[in-house]
């Protein structure tokens, strides 16, 4: 299994945030992000940090995948 982050971005764009703005809103580094971008994994404190900041769940920025739909 794999994790996508595709509604995250999707969530951003309906938002009419940049990545940037996501790094300040939630107090993460340009690191979080490139990993995100990659779909590794992240600790669940930054998850955390991630819905605080846009106000929403885990369900409604991530999802897990087979890894051929990455």
């Amino acid at each position: 299994m794999a994790t996508s982050y595709k509604k995250l971005w999707k969530m951003l764009i309906d938002k009419e945030l940049k990545k940037k703005d996501l790094e300040k809103m939630a107090g993460v580094s340009h690191y979080t992000i490139n990993k995100l971008n990659k779909g590794e994994n992240i600790t669940t404190d930054v998850l955390e940090k991630l819905c605080k900041a846009l106000d929403c769940t885990a369900s409604d920025i991530m999802e897990f995948v087979s890894d051929d739909k990455k």
